[in-house]
């Protein structure tokens, strides 16, 4: 029996884990399906680096003297002087991989090759009832959901034949992809930006086509200013908490260019890029905004994209050989919850009704969620850096006393009146 159950282990719950490592009155266990820790290899792309600086790491901003800081990972993997010299506070992507790994493979509470069937709740015993794949059945007090998010496709694209891909899957088939024709790039995003300068850098050497296709009215730049930067702060999730539900999913929606926007420097490049290979002629690409995703067909070996120009309400289509979807992530209910549904919460859309200590159980000190939760706690939810806030709130619950401070007010700006 164990005092909590954690299942799944992204970046978030693998904090969890190294938070929780060194506490003796808090026994808990991790499950991940996966036979390693893996975190978007598929965009592994070469300088590809984190929108948060290295201090948003796994633990550090709930305890920086943890012995699993990205700190110490650089200091025992001989990289401490060099990352210091390097002068750049954003680790590389496949280096906070490696980092994850690093932190893994010193965890005694992590389970990997370990998928979660089913769940259930004992009333007698008061504990929750976890069922593997393996037919292990394991009990604890708590569950802390950290599934993640699964790749979104666009509902034009559902059941589409070929070989079109989530960005989730580039890196893989990249060489595959760049013996095609054409090329198009659905997305407005970070993921979409990097795939787009990955592929225009190489068109002259493989000779394709390459458009890059987004709904949103422009290449929206990540806004990182400091005074937004508060906003990731424990006085707006109070605020945004707060606010009746209707108000939170138009902010939801309306807040997208804080933590889905595309690194400034990135879009500079992109043009820089673009200004250089026109030096020889028109470039064989086309940037298209305000254009959304209609249908989609596939008749041998070509896709044809119905379009639509929002601000201008006409319909167009374009043709493609390659077709990579960068359309991000959405959450789903794992289907192992099931049984415990009703003893979840739920909101009027369907999506969970997360409380402001981050329980989703209707005894709110019961099933606990990582990130998911942007209707809730907006733009806090998937920030890298907020994690171990979290971890160190959802702790503070499930031990019934505070291991790591809790920071109640860090924010220069009042959010409420």
């Amino acid at each position: 029996m164990y005092d909590f159950i954690g299942v799944g282990l992204g970046p978030f719950n693998l904090g969890l884990a190294c938070l929780t490592e060194p506490l003796d009155d808090l026994n808990g266990l991790f499950l991940e399906s996966k036979p390693d820790f893996e975190w978007h290899s598929g965009m592994f792309l070469e300088g590809a680096h984190l929108q948060t600086p290295f201090l948003s790491d796994l633990v550090t901003l709930a305890d920086p003297t943890s012995p699993y800081s990205f700190l110490n990972y650089l200091k025992e993997s001989g990289r401490l002087y060099s990352f210091y010299i390097r002068e750049n506070f954003y680790p590389l992507r496949r280096e906070y991989n490696d980092y994850c790994r690093w932190a893994a493979a010193k965890l005694s509470s992590v389970r990997f090759g370990t998928t979660v069937t089913a769940t259930a709740y004992e009333d007698e015993s008061d504990l929750y009832v976890v069922t593997t794949a393996s037919g292990d059945t394991l009990r604890a007090r708590h569950l802390v959901l950290g599934t993640g998010t699964p790749p979104h496709l666009p509902d034009a694209c559902k059941g589409l034949g070929g070989d079109f891909l989530h960005n989730s899957r580039y890196l893989e088939h990249k060489e595959e992809l760049q013996k095609k024709n054409s090329i198009t790039v659905v997305g407005s995003g970070q993921s979409a930006a990097e795939i787009y300068q990955d592929l225009l850098s190489e068109m002259d050497v493989h000779g394709y086509r390459l458009n890059w296709v987004t709904r949103s009215p422009r290449f929206f730049p990540l806004e990182y200013t400091k005074l937004t930067l508060e906003m990731t702060s424990p006085e707006y999730i109070d605020y945004f908490h707060a606010l009746p539900e209707d108000t939170r999913y138009r902010l939801e929606s309306d807040q997208k260019g804080l933590y889905k926007g595309i690194d400034g420097e990135l879009i500079d490049a992109i043009f820089d890029l673009l200004y250089q290979k026109s030096l020889d002629g028109p470039v064989p690409t086309r940037l298209l905004t305000h254009s959304s995703l209609r249908s989609a067909r596939y008749e041998n070996g070509v896709y044809t994209l119905g379009l639509r120009q929002e601000e201008q309400g006409k319909d167009f289509e374009m043709t493609t050989e390659g077709l990579v979807l960068a359309t991000g992530y959405r959450y789903t209910v794992p289907g192992f919850l099931e049984p415990l549904r009703e003893r979840l919460r739920f909101d009027g859309r369907g999506r969970f009704d997360v409380a402001r200590n981050y329980s989703v159980d209707t005894t709110g000190r019961g099933v606990f969620l990582q990130n998911a939760a942007v209707h809730t706690h907006s733009l806090t939810s998937p920030d890298l850096g907020m994690g171990p806030y979290r971890n160190a709130y959802i702790i503070r619950e499930m031990a019934d006393r505070e291991v790591y401070p809790v920071e109640k007010s860090i924010a220069f700006q009042e959010f409420a009146v």
